[in-house]
């Protein structure tokens, strides 16, 4: 059964985001909010919480998964990242973007694309998500709260307790924070390349 608790928006409340740090830690899957719409989150060393989170989603491995960050340096710890790609990330973070990156060593193999040996990376605009994810000290495993068959991601945390109550132990609510997911660039080729348009702007990668 999910616990669904009440966050502010703006000034998320400190002795909330320790207790979601202790559940993130001890195994828990959460619905957090973040600046596109809200996400599932594990811990990224968690296969167990990992294949719960698939299950939900009813995604396999070739399914990008989404490695949420606190700022580019803890980016750059996992993954390969070149002046040209960093200036990009600088110019567009934090942000609305999920950025396809080759995973470095520090990632374990199960959270990468099996051939590509890729993840998603991304720096959240979100006073909720960044403040859980400085409490927490290290990134979170992350993807679209969109369940199969529907159309747009879950928005109002009741209503994810209603669909999800039986498979999340947490539920971060901070009210309806959009249901447009993130803008996907791929930047493991020679340009940027677009994978899905989602909130953020084409404009800074000349895709518009």
């Amino acid at each position: 059964m999910a616990r669904i608790v009440n966050i502010h928006p703006e000034t998320p409340q400190e002795r909330l985001l320790i207790q979601a740090t202790q559940f993130i830690r001890e195994g828990a899957v959460l619905a957090l909010p973040t600046d596109s719409c809200y996400a599932l989150g594990c811990h990224l060393g968690d296969k167990e919480a990992l294949d719960r989170i698939r299950q939900i989603r009813q995604m396999d491995e070739r399914h990008h998964l989404t490695l949420m960050c606190r700022d580019l340096s803890e980016i750059a710890n996992y993954a390969r990242v070149d002046n040209s790609q960093y200036r990009l990330l600088k110019a567009t973070t934090p942000g609305s973007y999920t950025f396809i990156l080759e995973g470095s060593k520090e990632l374990p193999r199960r959270v990468m694309h099996p051939k590509r040996k890729t993840i998603g990376l991304r720096i959240p605009d979100h006073p909720v998500a960044l403040a859980l994810l400085a409490e927490l000290g290290e990134p979170l495993l992350t993807t679209t709260l969109q369940l199969p068959g529907d159309d747009s991601p879950l928005t109002e945390g009741w209503e994810i307790q209603d669909r999800l109550d039986d498979h999340l132990e947490l539920i971060l609510d901070a009210g309806h924070c959009g249901t447009e997911p993130t803008t996907i660039i791929d930047l493991t080729g020679s340009a940027p390349e677009l994978v899905r348009a989602g909130r953020g702007s084409l404009a800074p990668f000349g895709l518009d």
